[in-house]
């Protein structure tokens, strides 16, 4: 497996696989997301536009098979940064990773380590930013799509050394087998990357 970080053209290349693997992995729990192809080239922008992001890719053989995104907070939507404004910190002092999307077939073989530590070099490289953070979708215990074997991700965050910063944004989106989309809380994690 080949893991590299893309920027600039590379990275605006790899866009149309990164809709892919998000349409893929993210339609299982916990995000239930039925991705629509206009929605993903908004959401793209912001890496297509940005100087300082980051696509993250693993590939077998030249095919991706999963991909991580990271770009200046300031870069990001409004609605990501406005919690970060409303508690009065400065977007400039975070780095914000986006997704982490791996095919199930090649999980529990460090990829998703790599994602994260490809990240943060990514962000010291290209940004003075204090703190990597990303946002991650709550789902009710009980919510009825939940698999009985449901495994939580915050262990495996925490293990990287991010922890909960206690601010949330809304997205919205369309569920898997709903008519409507709804507004879903994501809470942001944080880590200091230096100071």
């Amino acid at each position: 497996m080949e893991v590299e970080t893309l920027t600039g053209a590379a990275l605006r290349a790899a866009l149309p696989a990164l809709g892919r693997l998000r349409a893929s992995v993210f339609r299982a729990w916990p995000y239930l997301y039925e991705a629509t192809p206009g929605y993903e080239g908004d959401y793209q922008s912001a890496y297509a536009e940005s100087a300082g992001a980051g696509l993250v890719l693993a590939s077998v053989d030249g095919e991706p098979v999963g991909a991580a995104t990271c770009v200046p907070l300031r870069d990001e939507t409004e609605g990501v940064r406005a919690p970060f404004l409303a508690a009065g910190l400065e977007v400039d002092d975070y780095f914000y990773f986006g997704e982490s999307v791996l095919l199930p077939a090649y999980r529990g073989r460090g990829v998703g380590v790599a994602f994260f530590e490809r990240r943060e070099a990514h962000a010291l490289a290209v940004s003075m930013a204090g703190f990597a953070c990303f946002c991650a979708v709550q789902r009710a215990v009980d919510h009825p799509a939940r698999p009985a074997d449901a495994v939580s991700l915050e262990p495996f965050w925490r293990r990287r050394g991010y922890a909960p910063m206690g601010l949330s944004c809304a997205m919205i989106w369309r569920d898997v087998g709903a008519v409507e989309k709804t507004s879903k809380t994501m809470a942001f994690w944080a880590k200091r990357l230096r100071g």
